[in-house]
């Protein structure tokens, strides 16, 4: 799929960062085996009897993001977009400067009977990215591509927090948790070209560095959650 020009640009300067910062073996980081949210993390918190219902992660690049989430079992549509920010409205022109408050985001949509919120949240610290990373992921630096979670209701938001702090006390990282967590005011759907791009794109060098590496971590380190097939955003 042909880019924009602008974005072209990006993404050889992003791997041109990464050998710079991180050498030229560098790729995606390993996923850290967690345990998923206790009981206490969970206590009180009602279970879902909705259909579907709907999350939204942010955490670099979202390409990677999305590639996870379309490998998820459960997850009936994951769609990359912009979240956080003040303005009425979002594009990757005006967010890749890093002035909207905006952060590369996915509107993850899934079926709470087959995989649960809190299922969500675990592959999302573990494995989708390095949620002890400031305002950056790997070769991608700036606000907006920071760790969040912009939660839709206070139970998203309890559960999150819980999560956070029961992670960090059992020390999982080595570092502590620096993931924001945020309302959800508003999700804007990426362009087209964003859309799908680490299963269109796999010969990419980005792709195969930093995002495949995430969909191989989910295969082996959480089998039970897998998808071989991604359910991709319709074109």
């Amino acid at each position: 799929m042909k880019l924009a020009k602008p974005h072209l640009l990006l993404v050889t300067a992003a791997v041109l960062a990464a050998v710079v910062y991180l050498g030229p073996n560098a790729s995606a980081e390993k996923a850290v085996l967690i345990p998923p949210p206790s009981a206490s993390a969970m206590k009180d918190l009602a279970v879902s009897t909705q259909s579907t219902a709907t999350a939204v992660f942010a955490g670099g690049c979202f390409w990677g993001i999305q590639g996870v989430f379309q490998h998820t079992k459960g997850v009936l549509n994951a769609v990359s977009g912009y979240a956080g920010g003040e303005q009425n409205d979002a594009d990757y022109e005006k967010v890749s400067g890093g002035n909207t408050g905006h952060a590369e985001s996915v509107e993850v949509v899934f079926d709470p009977k087959v995989i649960t919120y809190a299922q969500l949240l675990q592959i999302y610290f573990s494995i989708a990215h390095d949620p002890t990373q400031l305002d950056r992921q790997y070769p991608d630096v700036g606000t907006q591509y920071r760790s969040a979670v912009f939660y839709k209701d206070a139970g998203q938001k309890i559960l999150a927090e819980r999560y956070i702090a029961q992670l960090d006390a059992a020390k999982v990282f080595p570092s502590k948790i620096v993931t924001k967590l945020s309302p959800l005011k508003a999700f804007y759907p990426a362009e087209k070209y964003h859309q799908n791009y680490a299963t269109l794109n796999p010969d990419s060098g980005y792709i195969a560095r930093f995002d495949l590496p995430k969909i191989a971590n989910l295969k082996n380190g959480m089998p039970n959650l897998y998808r071989d097939k991604p359910v991709l955003v319709p074109q």
